[in-house]
Order: C-alpha cells, then sequence, then structure tokens
C-alpha cells in the first residue's frame, strides 16, 4: 500500500489566493463513493435522517469554532451539502514559515481559513457518524471539497438561489443515486 506522503497531490485551489481572507466563499463538500447517506428528498425538501441531522448540527456549529466565520444559507441534499460561509475578519497573529498568508500548503493548516474550516467541518461528522454506526476509521466524505470565491452581489444572488432550490432538482442532479 502506498503512503500518503508519497502522493503528489495538486491542489485545486486558486493559487496565490489568501483563503483566510475576508470574504464569501461557495462550498460543495459531497459523500464518500457519492452515498446517499444524509437523507432523502420528500416534495422537494429534504428529510434528514439521523446522519443528515449530525451534518446539520456540526455546519451550524462552525460560528462556534471560527468566530470570524458567519455560515450563510446551506442545503444538505442526500450525498452532499452546499453552504456559503463569510470570513468577516481576517485574524491577526503570528504565522511562521508560511510563504503566503492563507496559501495553504498540503497538509500544512492555516489557521481561520477555508481548508481549516472544511477539513475541521468534515472531521466532526466523520467522528461523530463512526461513532454512532461503530465504525472507526471509516472514510465518510470524498478527499477533498468544491469551493468558489464569491466575487459580487451578483454572484452572491445566483448561488444563492441554486442552493435554495436545490432540493426541487434533485431528480435532474447527475449527484442523484439510491440511497444507501
Amino acid at each position: 500500500m502506498k503512503s500518503h506522503k508519497n502522493l503528489n497531490r495538486k491542489s485545486i485551489r486558486l493559487s496565490e489566493y489568501d483563503y483566510s481572507q475576508q470574504g464569501a466563499y461557495f462550498l460543495t463538500i459531497v459523500t464518500h463513493k457519492r452515498k446517499c447517506m444524509f437523507g432523502e428528498i420528500l416534495s422537494g425538501e429534504i428529510q434528514l435522517n439521523k446522519i443528515g441531522s449530525i451534518v446539520d448540527s456540526v455546519w451550524l456549529s462552525i460560528p462556534d469554532h471560527f468566530p470570524h466565520v458567519t455560515a450563510e444559507i446551506y442545503q444538505i441534499m442526500p450525498n452532499h451539502i452546499h453552504g456559503i460561509i463569510v470570513i468577516e475578519t481576517t485574524l491577526v497573529g503570528a504565522r511562521h514559515a508560511v510563504p503566503l498568508p492563507g496559501v495553504e500548503n498540503f497538509g500544512k493548516p492555516i489557521r481561520g481559513s477555508i481548508p481549516t474550516i472544511v477539513r475541521s467541518f468534515k472531521s466532526e461528522v466523520t467522528r461523530r457518524v463512526n461513532i454512532i454506526k461503530n465504525t472507526p476509521g471509516k472514510i465518510f466524505w470524498q478527499r477533498n471539497y468544491y469551493e468558489h470565491v464569491i466575487r459580487n452581489d451578483e454572484d452572491y444572488q445566483r448561488i444563492f438561489d441554486y442552493i435554495s432550490s436545490n432540493p426541487l432538482n434533485w431528480a435532474k442532479d447527475p449527484e442523484f443515486t439510491d440511497i444507501e
């Protein structure tokens, strides 16, 4: 088995972009192998199961762990979550050996950055799910996540509308699969 240290992963993030700076970010985080694990869509609304309720609870607690962040509109779907995270203020403090502020090297977290927030969210959901399912160490999420830096009010509104209407479009979604 290959060690993760030997893999040369290419980042899908914007190079030279500071993901710890103020701004709004659209995130999509998908389950491992796109398995539907959070509930089902009935009459255009998500009906969360126990695991979906864990995802909901952990998402809502993001500002408790990152006080400089607001978790705005979000939508849990059967096998992924969409949400907008807003970094209200840039954290101030010494960071040693960081070439550019907020530009995260693989495996080197930057305090308060989008990658660190997502890593924390995914980790806590995985921990809680593995406890209730008695599956210690089981992979729960896809390795990465989708992120989009929201550039203006028009972009924000387009994404807001997409997120809020997502359950109505579930049957047409390419991520649609049968429930696990």
